[in-house]
């Protein structure tokens, strides 16, 4: 296992090297989604969620619905639909225990993103409920998020991974399949042709 030989343990050290904040970045976090923000959620159609569980173990889960899919309710909450996936219910046991979430919204061939902290809550009510129904399946929960910080933040990540750059994008050859690393980290008794053909079964009749 790596050891670090020069550890980072204070902020002044941080600052003596990457100097002051800029006076755009210390003041853009509102405690609130204003218009700017809103329109951003309602466009996005890709959601990362960040929790943590009482034991501090942390888990980041991505969600993706057609832009309208997150609910702005008011300017202080959003609700997430659930959708089938593959039943850890990681993220919810995580709320259960300790309720602050983080969540970044991307908006496809836009550079920047919106961050959104504060708690959450899952519910089921019906009303909100219904008004996440794709393709005549009502999800079962939702994830309603009380928005205690949001931000815009800028495009250096996407510019430098060329994620809407297709051109630019490298070979995935040589990557391990989904179905061989379920196989292998599983030790499961299946072939990978087997494996293969079930997750592509899923990801047909199971996304909704």
């Amino acid at each position: 296992m790596y050891e670090p030989k020069q550890i980072v343990s204070t902020e002044a050290e941080i600052r003596e090297v990457i100097g002051e904040v800029y006076y755009s970045q210390d003041t853009k976090c509102i405690d609130h989604l204003d218009q700017h923000c809103r329109a951003w959620v309602e466009r996005s159609t890709f959601v990362v969620l960040s929790t943590v569980n009482k034991s501090g173990q942390v888990d980041v889960a991505p969600k993706g619905d057609p832009a309208g899919s997150w609910k702005v309710i008011d300017p202080h909450t959003i609700a997430i639909p659930d959708r089938p996936g593959n039943n850890r219910a990681d993220t919810f046991n995580n709320i259960l225990e300790n309720p602050r979430i983080g969540l970044m919204f991307v908006v496809p061939n836009r550079r920047e993103v919106v961050r959104v902290s504060g708690s959450a809550l899952i519910v089921k009510d019906p009303d909100l409920l219904e008004t996440m129904i794709i393709k005549d399946k009502r999800p079962k929960f939702a994830i309603v998020v009380r928005v205690e910080e949001a931000m815009f933040h800028c495009g250096k990540s996407m510019i430098r991974s060329n994620l809407w750059n297709p051109e630019k994008w490298e070979s995935v050859e040589g990557l391990p399949t989904y179905g061989q690393a379920l196989i292998d980290h599983g030790k499961l008794s299946i072939s990978v042709e087997d494996m293969q053909a079930g997750l592509k079964q899923n990801d047909v009749e199971n996304l909704y």
